[in-house]
């Protein structure tokens, strides 16, 4: 193998840039440094790749890769600004990358520099990672998504490389903080929760933080073995033997450990569905008790327990562990006495589905386990019916369907359901728009040229054609001279969004248009304090601006308004569901989206009231249901456009 990756023409290249610059003079090294640097580029594209660069990382400095760059002098870099640079689209990206490389070699000892210590190099490195876990992590954000490309993966590679090859014990903490993050929203989709997890456990024999290294095993624990059986089997059909033999005071130990695991951390081992699956046959009355139901919950399982039964035989499974969650929150929403949702999770068990759509429920991962379709296709539905704000739009640029998803999950579950089964019957699914039908099947493009795969199950099926339906609605409005989503959304997403609209957009000349009045009817419709105190019923479908640390704008974004209320200050926040499952991020000008310790509800995001009218640019509101304009105080207003103008509105022109 090696011997083939020596043969490789990219490296036989990249050699030979390397060593043309070698034997360069010192006053003509910058004329050899662009071939080295587009060499490095091609190397970089693949993990093996990375390694092959950092084999030759010990020449770099001699040879003269950082000559004349901000790079050239390694005991003056600073590792707040690595980051910056490997995200930009320029060659400085790759000099960056390689700048790492030398710092690792330094670190490992293959390379002895004259003013930077094996000590001070790992340190360096260290921190690097620590500042940028979004990279060692990546994130499925608004920022990710708008910002990926070849250099993004170039440097999510690099830094795989450099947590395989440095301790991760200088970072503990900030891991430990990252998952609490993330488990707080209760995604449905854990991957890059449970990958966070996975690559940290080989700090737990380091010597870190105590308490960052209890939380890690508690995570460990959860996605693994929380329980006192699951500590003893080494593997699945083991356990399952187990609970065999076990007396009924270790199965109850084992359901409440179970439960109290996934309650807290939001996280389901592949062995609570193997236990599950036991008590459900063997001994059902540990149902209650395995799901840590509520009142409601329990009413929900006695009401229903055959399709409860049938549910947890036909979609739970080790690999669909994480719908235990998903069930669990199901029955304590009451879902199951809603008529509509009985029978069509009936139908979805045996329904015939499309070979199609076949194809993107079952993955080489899933068919291994012998799993149906319809096996997976139910426990997508169980998790999305039971964490509504848990819907996530992955890497696709469809918040504007993962919000449809989650707003019906919450108040439409019957018209959910029936765009479930004909999306994965027919592989299509129609819409009404101002009177006329509209077919998915005969529609070309959506608003994503190509749906990343690593969503839940339920957006798998219907985000394709919702994507195209939502793009084909927006077109018809297109000549209207005003916002189509004036239009569109409530014809979308359904009757219950208001028909007002106000955008600050001019859709003619793109400029900012009586920002103040905007502010005011926000606040007239939509404050307590302002409008007569009407609450709101139903979530808000709002655009948004998304901005990075520096209130640089990145692109729009669709959110829903999940409600309106005081925190614990007394203040009045703005909660709302973000689509890209991860809303803790820094908007910039100190505006931070919060996730938990301010009121939050599980998956909700909450900003102070005006912080987030300042990233807004439309919304829907109830013309019956507004206060006074005039009576918004000037200076609010004056405070928000404020934010506005240093932020996303230095893009536009304001009239």
């Amino acid at each position: 193998m090696e011997a083939q990756s020596q043969s490789n023409p990219v490296n036989t290249k990249f050699e030979q840039a390397l060593e043309a610059l070698e034997q360069a003079k010192p006053y003509a090294k910058s004329m050899y440094q662009t071939e080295l640097f587009q060499q490095a580029i091609e190397l970089a594209n693949t993990d093996e790749g990375i390694r092959r660069l950092f084999s030759y990382a010990p020449r770099f400095e001699e040879a003269g890769v950082f000559k004349g760059g901000p790079w050239e002098q390694a005991e003056k870099l600073q590792p707040p600004f690595v980051g910056g640079s490997l995200k930009l689209k320029s060659v400085n990206s790759i000099v960056e990358l390689l700048s790492e490389l030398r710092m690792l070699a330094i670190a490992k000892g293959t390379h002895a520099h004259e003013s930077v210590t094996a000590g001070e190099a790992r340190t360096f490195l260290n921190e690097v990672l620590a500042l940028n876990l979004d990279i060692l992590f990546p994130a499925e954000t608004e920022e990710s998504r708008i910002n990926d490309g070849e250099h993004i993966q170039r440097a999510e590679r690099l830094f795989r490389f450099l947590g395989e090859q440095l301790s991760f014990q200088a970072i503990a903490k900030q891991i430990v903080m990252e998952i609490d993050r993330l488990t707080v929203q209760r995604p449905i989709m854990v991957n890059r929760i449970v990958k966070m997890i996975t690559m940290a456990k080989q700090m737990m024999d380091a010597n870190i933080d105590e308490q960052a290294k209890a939380a890690l095993q508690r995570y460990a624990e959860a996605i693994e073995t929380p329980t006192p059986l699951t500590k003893q089997a080494s593997r699945l059909r083991d356990y399952n033997l187990a609970l065999k033999d076990a007396s009924e005071e270790a199965l109850q130990a084992e359901a409440e450990a179970f439960a109290q695991s996934m309650e807290e951390t939001g996280l389901v081992s592949p062995f609570h569905a193997v236990f599950i699956r036991h008590v459900n046959r063997q001994q059902p009355e540990l149902l209650p008790a395995t799901l840590r139901l509520s009142e409601t919950g329990q009413a929900m399982l006695n009401e229903q327990s055959e399709l409860v039964h049938d549910l947890i035989q036909i979609a739970v499974h080790p690999y669909t562990a994480q719908s235990i969650y998903g069930l669990s929150k199901t029955l304590d929403r009451g879902l199951l006495s809603r008529e509509p949702v009985i029978p069509s999770l009936r139908r979805l068990l045996e329904l015939d589905i499309h070979p199609e759509v076949k194809k993107l429920l079952l993955t080489p991962e899933n068919k291994k386990e012998g799993l149906t379709a319809n096996a997976i296709l139910v426990s997508g539905t169980i998790s999305v019916l039971g964490q509504p704000l848990g819907v996530g739009q992955g890497m696709n640029p469809t918040c504007q369907s993962a919000r449809a998803i989650s707003l019906w999950a919450q108040h439409g579950p019957g018209q959910l359901m029936e765009f479930i089964a004909r999306a994965a019957r027919d592989n299509d699914i129609d819409m009404i728009f101002e009177g006329e039908p509209i077919h998915s099947s005969n529609l070309e493009g959506g608003v994503a040229e190509e749906i990343h795969q690593e969503l839940d199950p339920v957006s798998k099926v219907l985000v394709p054609h919702l994507d195209k339906i939502y793009n084909e609605m927006m077109k018809r409005t297109q000549l209207r001279g005003e916002d189509g989503h004036k239009w569109v959304n409530p014809e979308f997403y359904g009757e219950w969004i208001p028909r007002g609209f106000a955008n600050i957009i001019d859709p003619i000349t793109t400029a900012v248009t009586d920002y103040s009045g905007f502010v005011r009817l926000f606040y007239a419709t939509h404050h307590p304090e302002y409008n007569e105190g009407h609450e709101l019923i139903y979530p808000n479908p709002v655009g948004i601006y998304i901005t990075n640390i520096h209130g640089d704008l990145l692109g729009l974004h669709a959110v829903s308004i999940q409600r309106i209320a005081k925190d614990e200050s007394g203040d009045y926040r703005i909660y709302f569901y973000n689509p890209n499952n991860d809303s803790g991020q820094n908007w910039g000008q100190g505006i931070e989206p919060s996730v938990k310790d301010h009121g939050e509800q599980e998956g909700e995001a909450s900003l102070p009231f005006d912080q987030f009218v300042a990233r807004m640019y439309a919304f829907h509101y109830n013309p019956y249901e507004q206060g006074d304009t005039f009576m918004v105080e000037e200076e609010i207003v004056e405070r928000i456009e404020e934010l506005a103008r240093e932020s996303w509105g230095k893009q536009y022109t304001w009239l």
